[in-house]
């Protein structure tokens, strides 16, 4: 079982949404082609649910809540436990699915989009041995209790990797939850949602719907019997979730846009660091969120910075996600594509120095959704590819002449995602971290930690996601008074 279309064509899981424990045919008529963007042709076609669809899943999230969150955590535990292995028994079928749907590198699908998805789970999982759900003050009780029914938002960037960032503190909090995965990526989706079919997940504790932001979004944040949405997306589509919520109170949790720097001290190591950080900002083709797009480098050391950028991106080989050899594949999508394309024009109009790359597709690539990875540098903060998302492979390189001014161009975004930074002196990089307003910090360059929070300040989103912070997202807090005598 490694062809994901075969198998989702055989199953019948393309035509159909799971909600209540079982495979439904939904009562929209709609469908949606996906893409494979390395070759721009449609290769399935997935069923879009409406307004109807969602009140069915919903209202078997909301039967099966009263249950499900007084389970023990160990039995909720043993569940999450059983989605792991299934989903790491299967990656090969993951991530050839990943690769079809949004053109990952076939052995980046495998060694990271697969793999790193799997820790939110056992994560999750683990909390579940320690988390305090009763707690002493006194004599009051503090209990911390699952929010409810939870709609889960996720984009077409890191699909699988998104769904169980959500799906596996939600249901580790005891909440029963209606995911919408985005139409653009559903393949990886609907493979999951069989997973937790064959896990045992109980009837309404996971539900699916496929459908776009307008209908299908719009329904489950509109929703009365909705408790809570999690959306990992645009700046403007956590905004629209946000509105929509708002006359039910509910709470809305948003991972959304970044513009994260990459502060490189006078005293880094400029040949370990550079390099890194080129991979950094382009590692997924650049559509992550909290990708250090904004390398702020010491003017003297300009021209060092720009001959190691250049030559980190000529080792680079894009092309056929499906080849072994290749390290990045395709844009995900047309829109995101003509977007790229865009803001490189914008960046040459602008006058920044291009070093790398430019508009158009890589040499010998003539069809598919392929661009040249891009570093521009003498990059002012003000031009527009320095402070809007591109979501693609396009580094910019912006000169300080302090460490004070790098600091205050770091901050000079709407965004607070992510950021890293560079240096010798550890007390030094520690001091310029505390600076920058950003919900997660790198320094020199460390291993991914899947337990450590993740979300943002400013307009990059509300909320933290990983870890027990992810966890306690899902959970509200209820004092008992006079609980212990």
């Amino acid at each position: 079982m490694t062809d994901p279309l075969r198998h989702l064509m055989q199953a019948g899981f393309l035509g159909r949404f799971y909600s209540d424990g079982a495979w439904r045919e939904p009562a929209g008529t709609e469908r949606a082609g996906v893409v494979d963007p390395a070759s721009e042709t449609v290769i399935a076609e997935v069923a879009l649910c409406d307004r109807d669809d969602v009140a069915h899943a919903v209202a078997a999230a909301r039967r099966a809540f009263p249950v499900w969150s007084r389970t023990r955590a160990a039995e909720r535990a043993a569940l999450l436990d059983r989605v792991h292995g299934l989903v790491m028994e299967r990656l090969e079928l993951f991530a050839r699915a990943l690769s079809a749907e949004m053109g990952a590198p076939i052995s980046y699908a495998r060694q990271a989009q697969v793999p790193l998805a799997a820790a939110h789970l056992r994560v999750a999982r683990d909390l579940l041995a320690t988390y305090p759900f009763l707690s002493q003050r006194g004599t009051t009780a503090i209990a911390r209790e699952a929010i409810g029914v939870c709609a889960l938002i996720t984009p077409w960037n890191w699909p699988l990797y998104q769904i169980t960032a959500k799906v596996g503190p939600a249901l580790a909090a005891g909440c029963t939850v209606v995911l919408k995965p985005s139409e653009l990526s559903p393949l990886s989706a609907l493979l999951f949602a069989e997973v937790m079919h064959e896990a045992g997940c109980p009837a309404g504790v996971f539900n699916l719907v496929n459908g776009t932001g307008p209908v299908v979004g719009e329904a489950l944040a509109t929703h009365e019997q909705v408790d809570m949405v999690s959306i990992t997306g645009s700046t403007r589509a956590g905004v629209l979730v946000a509105q929509a919520a708002a006359p039910t109170v509910k709470r809305v949790a948003q991972e959304l846009g970044g513009k994260s720097p990459n502060v490189v001290l006078p005293d880094a190591d400029l040949a370990r660091c550079i390099p890194h950080g080129v991979a950094a900002a382009m590692r997924n083709l650049g559509q992550s969120c909290s990708a250090p797009t904004r390398m702020l480098v010491p003017r003297t050391r300009l021209a060092e910075v720009e001959a190691l950028a250049g030559q980190a991106v000529a080792a680079f080989v894009v092309g056929d996600p499906r080849r072994e050899a290749t390290t990045h594949g395709a844009i995900a999508n047309r829109a995101q594509f003509d977007r790229i394309q865009q803001m490189i024009r914008i960046g040459i109009e602008e006058g920044a120095k291009l070093v790398a790359g430019g508009p158009g597709r890589p040499d010998g690539l003539t069809t598919g959704l392929f661009a040249r990875p891009t570093i521009f540098s003498e990059v002012r903060r003000d031009m527009a590819i320095a402070q809007e998302e591109i979501f693609g492979p396009v580094l910019a390189i912006l000169p300080y002449d302090s460490v004070d001014e790098a600091v205050e161009i770091a901050n000079d975004t709407i965004y607070g995602l992510g950021a890293h930074v560079q240096g010798a002196d550890l007390d030094h990089v520690r001091a310029v971290a505390g600076q920058i307003r950003a919900g997660q910090v790198h320094l020199n360059a460390p291993d991914w930690d899947p337990a450590a929070p993740f979300g943002g300040y400013k307009r990059s989103g509300n909320g933290r996601e990983y870890g027990r912070e992810g966890l306690e997202e899902y959970l509200e807090t209820k004092a008992i008074l006079g609980f212990y005598r």
